[in-house]
Parts: structure tokens; C-alpha cells; sequence
């Protein structure tokens, strides 16, 4: 044979090969999905945090952080029990505005609220551990709308928060189902809650987020998780919910009438700062921490004088907005600072610490979406943050769920799980044995320590393309975003709900019916 005969030969591969490569590559994928389908209940970090700041301006924020709180103070705006806990327990009040003495805040959180607590789940083996060194990773929160490569950007409806419910149960690297993932624009929205968490309830057996939008959905949030786990709650935690403040320094009536519930129900919240730096707080780094540290204080604080001991976490969501626009902006380096920062003062107060997630302003699964992401993912892996909100499905500044973003987001989480753990310093990692046996110049491929290592030596991402110019294009020329597509809509395909008792979910669904035909529809 011609070398001219053997070179066109191997450029023209026949179709039916290139075909059982795909194949035979697309069944690899379906077999590692399928291999790491169970997730991992939450991740247990191994890597120290980074500090970026050190015990002086760390001391220094807090300090100025106390003098807000007793020279400026914090509203409690239009809840008078409130008012009364906080005049009760030695507060200066007056009208809405409190303000506390030295170190009041701080005391009173160092007494009561736990370092560290479980959130059960229906599945005891999906219960998750949140604090010291854990993270759990939440799915996106509140968008309006959803997209996808199909029908594009739309409102959110019932059956989407049903999908994104189902997907984020087979994610295996989310532990936790979230809670308000998109609004379903075609329930009303005082009765939407009872479907969504349902939802979760149904579709699920992660933990997952109650209602915060008013006090009466966070108690029957609360009825539905009594139903769920079997008529008494007994004083376990089984709902983990944000609650924001209306930074600067004010917490609403909506926001503080949820929280009461959900702290004499001994229900977990996220007492959160909302702040987008340069129109909620300051434009230095420093200046959004020392707010957002005083804000999360108050509130964390509330909470131990309704139940002591319910259990918080001292959250924050700190970006930046454009000076020349007023557009929120996203994965900046001052938001990673942040983060890092205020990591750090919450363990310092000696309670978990929500942050971070994967933030973007793109509108579609983009290169920007990746940038802003990654921009985000790594200083909330790196501070050591415990409950990541937001950690996939992020589009268009929180304005839009992206389907395909969800799974490409997922698959990202799989690899900060692998990077936090640290490296591995048995004997077996440090691999002396492959030295030992391993001629000299030869390669390690055939060596007993590689063959025994070789199907978990490394992260093997589920929608990375690897492969040749030629197998790419053999597949389809697919983009990640395409990729993703096909993979959410399999993932659907083959979906298969978690066992619910058939009397557990007669019982919901008749509490939904009754609550929602004691009210008519309304808007708000």
C-alpha cells in the first residue's frame, strides 16, 4: 500500500466508526452519570481558608460595625413584638429605630446560637451538616424568569420550578433543592408557596428553603414539612430559609414576620444583607463588610431573643453595581474580596456563613457567564463559605434560570468539591510505591499504582469536550451550552421521583386545597 493510499484512508474515516466511537463515548458518559447519580450529602472541606485580612482590620471592622449599631442603629420597621424583645432586653428604641449597647448583638449570639447544626431531610442520608468545615451548594434563587436553548428567556410557570426541582434532585454535586429556584408567574402569588414547597416535597428528598414572602406562608411552610416528616417536626430542623434585609440597616415587616415563624418553629434562617456596593452601601470593600456585618448581627440577634438556640446563619449577598450605568455587576474582584472577608468575621462570631454561588450579568451560557462564574465559585470555595446559594442556574444578574447553566454550573461544583478536599497525603497519594516499581523512562500507564488509581485519579467532567477536532465534529460540532441541552432534557427523560408515603402526600395535597380555597387569588 501507497503512503498516499494509507493517507487517504485515514482522512476519510468510515462514517459507521467514527459512529461507534461516538457511541461508544456517549455510553461512557451515560455509565460515569450513572455511577455518580448519589450524591454527596455536603462537602467536607479539607482546604483552609484564605485570610486577606489580618486580626487588626478584621478587630477594625468589627469595631466600626458596634459603633453603627449603637450610634446609629438598625429600623425594625411596623413589628411592634420586635420592638418590645429588643426594649426588653436592655436596647435603646425608639419609634422603628433601635439601637444596641457595645458587644449586645454579639452577646447575645455567642450564648444561643449553634456553631453547627443539621438540616434533615426526608431521606436521612440527604440530611446535611452546615458549618465548621462543611459547604453545601443550593441551587439559584428567585428568578422571575427561565431559558433555554429551546424556547429562549420566559416567565417562569409551575411545571419549569417542577423541572428545575427535578433536575437539581439528580445534580449530583447540589446537595440541597433550594427553594424559590424560579417563580411560577401562572400560580397567584398567594398561593404559589404551597406549590412550591410541595414541590420539593414530592420531587425531592433533599433538604430544602420554606417560604419568606410572608409570615402565613412561612407557617404553612412549616404545616407542610409536619405533614412531610411524618406529623411532629419534634423540634428537628428541616427547612433552612433566607431571610434579607432592606439594606441600608433596616429590616421590613415581611421579612421579620417569616423569620418569627420559622424561629419558634426552631427552623434554620439565613439572616442575609442584600447588598449591591455603591447604592445599598458604600463602594469600599471595607465599608460594605462593616455594614453587612452590622445588619447581620441585628438580625441574628432577633432571632436568639424569639427561641434561643434556633439556629442562623450569618449570611451575605455583596456585589457591586456599574458608576456608569447602575447596572449590577458580577464577578468582580472587590465581590470575591467581600466574600473573603466576610468569611473571616463570621467565624469570628461563631456561626455558618452563606455566600457566593455563580454570579453572572450574561444573558446565556456564555463566555462571560464562565468568567463572572468562576470569578465567583473560587472566592466562595477559598473563604470557606458554608451554604452557597446561588450555586448553579444563575443568568441575567438572578433574573433568569438557565437550564442549560444549571448542569454546566453542576458540573463545575463536582470540581470545587475535588479542590476543597485538599490533596490526599496517604500512602497511597504519595504514590511512593509507583516510584519504587517504575522503570526508569518508562511511563506510568502500565504501573500497578496507576491501574489501581486510574478511575478516580482525576475530576472527569460530564459535558467537557476532550476529544479531537475530528470526533467533535464527527458528533455534531456541539457547543458546552448544547451539550448541556441534550443532557437536561435526558435527565428529565429518565427521571424517577423518591418514595412518598401515599398517605403523607393525600395529606399535603389536602392542606394545599384547603389553604388555597380559604383565600381568594391575589397578586401580591
Amino acid at each position: 500500500m501507497t503512503a498516499t493510499k494509507r493517507n487517504s484512508d485515514a482522512n476519510a474515516e468510515p462514517t459507521a466508526r467514527r459512529a461507534r466511537r461516538a457511541g461508544g463515548r456517549a455510553s461512557r458518559q451515560a455509565a460515569r452519570a450513572a455511577a455518580t447519580a448519589e450524591t454527596v450529602a455536603y462537602l467536607e472541606r479539607k482546604l483552609p481558608p484564605v485570610e486577606m485580612l489580618d486580626e487588626a482590620a478584621l478587630a477594625q471592622i468589627e469595631e466600626n460595625a458596634d459603633t453603627i449599631l449603637a450610634e446609629v442603629g438598625v429600623a425594625f420597621q411596623e413589628f411592634p413584638s420586635a420592638l418590645d424583645l429588643w426594649r426588653d432586653a436592655g436596647a435603646d428604641v425608639d419609634g422603628d429605630l433601635v439601637k444596641f449597647p457595645r458587644g449586645m448583638c454579639r452577646e447575645i449570639i455567642s450564648a444561643h446560637a449553634p456553631a453547627v447544626y443539621i438540616q434533615h431531610a426526608r431521606n436521612p442520608e440527604r440530611s446535611v451538616k452546615i458549618g465548621a468545615n462543611t459547604t453545601v451548594f443550593a441551587p439559584s434563587y428567585g428568578s422571575p424568569f427561565v431559558s433555554d436553548l429551546d424556547q429562549g428567556r420566559r416567565y417562569a410557570t409551575l411545571q419549569d420550578f417542577q423541572n428545575a426541582v427535578k433536575l437539581t434532585f439528580m445534580l449530583p454535586h447540589l446537595h440541597h433543592s433550594g427553594g424559590t429556584v424560579c417563580e411560577p408567574v401562572d400560580v397567584p402569588v398567594n398561593k404559589r408557596h404551597l406549590d412550591m414547597v410541595y414541590a420539593h416535597i414530592k420531587y425531592s428528598d433533599k433538604p430544602y428553603m420554606g417560604s419568606v414572602t410572608a409570615a402565613e406562608r412561612a407557617a404553612d411552610s412549616i404545616e407542610l414539612s409536619r405533614i412531610a416528616f411524618g406529623g411532629d417536626l419534634g423540634d428537628r430542623t428541616v427547612m433552612t430559609s433566607l431571610i434579607n434585609a432592606s439594606s441600608p440597616l433596616r429590616w421590613d415587616a415581611t421579612m421579620l414576620g417569616a423569620a418569627t415563624e420559622y424561629a419558634r418553629a426552631n427552623q434554620a434562617a439565613i439572616i442575609s444583607p442584600f447588598i449591591l456596593a455603591g447604592a445599598m452601601s458604600p463602594v469600599t470593600v471595607a465599608g460594605l463588610c462593616t455594614q453587612a456585618l452590622a445588619e447581620a448581627l441585628s438580625g441574628m440577634a432577633y432571632y436568639q431573643l424569639v427561641r434561643p438556640g434556633a439556629p442562623v446563619i450569618f449570611g451575605t449577598f455583596a456585589s457591586s453595581m456599574s458608576m456608569a450605568t447602575g447596572a449590577p455587576t458580577f464577578g468582580t474582584p472587590e465581590a470575591g474580596q467581600a466574600i473573603n472577608v466576610m468569611a473571616a468575621l463570621a467565624r469570628r462570631v461563631g456561626v455558618p456563613f452563606r455566600s457566593g454561588g455563580q454570579f453572572t450579568s450574561s444573558k446565556t451560557a456564555d463566555a462571560q457567564a464562565a468568567y463572572e462564574s468562576a470569578s465567583t465559585i473560587l472566592p466562595t470555595i477559598e473563604a470557606g463559605v458554608n451554604f452557597v446559594l446561588h450555586a448553579a442556574g444563575w443568568l441575567e444578574g438572578g433574573l433568569a434560570l438557565g437550564f442549560e447553566k444549571l448542569v454546566m454550573d453542576a458540573d463545575q461544583l463536582g470540581m470545587m468539591g475535588v479542590y476543597a478536599r485538599g490533596i490526599d497525603m496517604s500512602e497511597n497519594g504519595q504514590a511512593m510505591q509507583a516510584f519504587r516499581t517504575n522503570p526508569h523512562g518508562d511511563h506510568f500507564l502500565g504501573n500497578a499504582h496507576t491501574l489501581a488509581n486510574f478511575e478516580t485519579a482525576f475530576y472527569r467532567s460530564l459535558l467537557a469536550d476532550n476529544n479531537s477536532f475530528e470526533q467533535w465534529e464527527a458528533e455534531g460540532r456541539l457547543s458546552a451550552a448544547q451539550r448541556a441541552n441534550k443532557q437536561w432534557k435526558r435527565m428529565l427523560a429518565e427521571y424517577e421521583a423518591p418514595p412518598l408515603d401515599e398517605s403523607i402526600d393525600a395529606e399535603l395535597c389536602e392542606f394545599i386545597a384547603r389553604r388555597k380555597s380559604s383565600m381568594p387569588d391575589a397578586s401580591y
